[in-house]
């Protein structure tokens, strides 16, 4: 059997045995609520008389043209684990993802947990070039954009083909969900998963119109790498200050000009900002404990936003909420309702995190209550 046709026919048992699989077993399946049938696209036996061609226009702006629908889709490169978290909002992904980095963020691995098949596909290192990537013959590549020139232009002088994706802001999130729509021929799911975005957004966008005084808040990154504790503030056109504007806040390190990435800030500058709410974010350690150190230090019991209670640690599950990972959305609405809570009088953080399950990756009740909820950290119930 030629090559091509032994990697279509794998891909059509690897989306049968996905699809046949009960939500309840940790396997992504969509439920009829949640996701909806696949809207015609079934994986060949063998290949067909005359394939399927296939244009994507990716992040970049560039036009990449497939002969048939790629079936050996590689994901790398750094913070991949925000590519592969949107990519398996499609029921398509397990099957035809062949290969990727670690797809998780410090001990938590989303998609091992999802993709019954996770450990038999192939696992490329965190700086994997364009050898390694190569060696498992993809038929696709799916990257960040910054990337492009280190770890794409090597890939791409192979005859390998690549998408760019960015994933960072909101607007850049419901573009790339439709590159991913064209990739694995289901624009339909790409339309349903943009409107679950966009309902959300207006939701708080609704509910916070109108106000003139806004709070002052500050959200800070803390590490303690080598035992030295440190704050970082995220640049402005970041997700992490997106979150914070959107939600109906005013972010006080917008005059501190911060760089391209987190930017190390004193105690003496936090004091300074009077922020009314301070929102810690820790990716490596649980927040809540952060917080609960920072409000025993005397130094920090000296700040109003202390003082007033408004200490806060920002959630996650698996992974940060704060991050331009699938979950954004998630932080999104918590932010609100922290500095809002008159306008979401009756928000249940608990119900919205179990429906984002069902709804995007088509996760049952008894699995977010199994493997969800019990991986929550920060201010959460």
């Amino acid at each position: 059997m030629k090559p091509y046709a032994l990697a279509l026919l794998i891909g059509s048992i690897l989306l049968g045995a996905c699809s046949g699989a009960p939500a309840s077993s940790g396997t992504a399946v969509p439920t009829e609520t949640a996701i909806p049938a696949n809207t015609g696209l079934s994986t060949p036996t063998a290949p067909a008389a005359e394939p399927q061609q296939l244009s994507v226009i990716d992040a970049l702006g560039r036009q990449v043209d497939f002969k048939s629908p790629p079936m050996r889709i590689v994901i790398a490169g750094k913070a991949l684990f925000m590519i592969a978290d949107a990519a398996y909002m499609f029921p398509q992904a397990p099957g035809r993802i062949a290969a990727m980095g670690d797809a998780g963020q410090g001990a938590t691995n989303f998609i091992a947990l999802v993709d019954p098949d996770y450990q038999a596909k192939a696992s490329l290192e965190q700086d994997a070039g364009a050898e390694q990537i190569a060696a498992v013959q993809p038929d696709l590549v799916i990257l960040k954009s910054y990337l492009a020139e280190t770890v794409g232009k090597p890939i791409q002088a192979l005859g390998i083909p690549i998408v760019y994706v960015d994933l960072e802001t909101p607007e850049q999130y419901e573009r790339d969900i439709a590159i991913l729509g064209k990739v694995f021929q289901d624009e339909a799911r790409a339309r349903q998963i943009t409107q679950y975005y966009l309902e959300r957004m207006n939701e708080v966008k609704t509910a916070t119109q109108g106000i003139q005084d806004k709070p002052r808040v500050l959200l800070l990154y803390y590490t303690d790498k080598d035992g030295a504790v440190a704050f970082n503030v995220p640049p402005m056109e970041w997700m992490q200050t997106q979150i914070v504007q959107l939600a109906g806040g005013e972010p006080v390190w917008s005059s501190a000009n911060p760089g391209k990435g987190w930017t190390k800030v004193t105690l003496e500058q936090i004091a300074a900002w009077e922020a009314d709410q301070i929102f810690i974010v820790s990716y490596f350690k649980d927040p809540a404990e952060v917080v609960a150190g920072l409000k025993s230090d005397p130094q920090w019991q000296a700040l109003r936003a202390v003082q007033g209670g408004r200490l806060y640690a920002f959630p996650g599950d698996l992974y940060s909420w704060d991050q331009p990972d699938a979950r954004w959305i998630l932080g999104l609405k918590w932010m609100a309702a922290k500095l809002h809570p008159d306008r979401f009088p009756q928000f249940d953080i608990i119900q919205e995190a179990r429906q984002f399950y069902q709804t995007l990756y088509g996760l049952d009740a008894q699995f977010f209550e199994e493997k969800i909820r019990p991986t929550f950290k920060g201010d959460l119930p």
